[in-house]
């Protein structure tokens, strides 16, 4: 890993995944922000926070869902790298250059060799 800070934004609303996610990146060195819904990830994109990679459930409670959250940031940030998670396999299907799709339930060497592939790229 570089000595450049990353900074991963973890927008989860299932409050024990989330927290079991945002550990697991900590342990590994990275700064992470988190949030339970879009329009909260959207705040910190407003905020003009330099995130490096966004982890983001598909179905989150609220007006915005996953995709729609990532492709305001994706707008913002056309090099984004983005890891979507799902436990419903038939929202895996988009193909989206740039990014990483899990499946539900995580596990979470999965995730933390997609953040590493994804940040050294």
């Amino acid at each position: 890993m570089s000595s450049k800070i990353r900074v991963i934004l973890v927008v989860e609303d299932e409050w024990l995944l989330r927290l079991a996610i945002v550990e697991a990146l900590r342990e590994h060195g990275w700064s992470v922000l988190e949030t339970s819904s879009g329009e909260g990830a959207l705040g910190y994109l407003r905020s003009g926070e330099q995130i490096s990679l966004v982890v983001t459930d598909i179905q989150l409670s609220g007006d915005l869902d996953g995709w729609e959250m990532a492709a305001a940031f994706r707008d913002h940030s056309s090099d984004l790298p983005i890891i979507y998670a799902s436990g419903t396999p038939r929202q895996l299907d988009r193909e989206v250059p740039g990014s990483v799709f899990l499946k539900k339930p995580l596990h979470m060497d999965a995730l933390l060799g997609a953040c590493q592939k994804l940040l050294a790229a």
